[in-house]
């Protein structure tokens, strides 16, 4: 189940706004076709990233699949966490197995990604 609440990306992200800032996870669809997650490549705090351009690693005991930023903007804050719970992206891909928190530099952007339903098309699609 897709949160409603959530904005979702084609790259199976999702993002969670509050103000100018936007927290970052992948979805249970994408957590379910990855597999296993044994480690998490994230960048440091203070980092620029541009939207629609990767920015991180997921490696699965299947594979390793890139990250795309969902926005352009400078990340604030890192999920710790992940570096010794990998596993966290399986278990709790839209609580605990958060990913990144960055700083929109135009919030209005969000509003761009897909909604839920739109979301659930594009799975079924694939």
């Amino acid at each position: 189940m897709n949160p409603p609440d959530l904005k979702y990306t084609e790259e199976h992200e999702w993002v969670r706004a509050e103000g100018d800032r936007i927290t970052v996870g992948i979805t249970d669809y994408a957590q379910e076709a990855l597999g296993d997650v044994v480690y998490v490549d994230l960048p440091a705090t203070g980092t620029r990233v541009e939207s629609g351009q990767p920015f991180g690693e997921v490696e699965s005991t299947k594979s390793v699949s890139d990250l795309y930023a969902p926005v352009t903007g400078t990340i604030v804050e890192r999920n710790e966490a992940l570096e010794s719970s990998p596993e966290l992206v399986n278990s709790d891909p839209y609580g605990d197995g958060w990913l990144v928190a960055i700083e929109v530099d135009d919030p209005g952007v969000v509003d761009e990604l897909m909604d839920a339903d739109a979301y659930v098309a594009l799975v079924e699609r694939s």
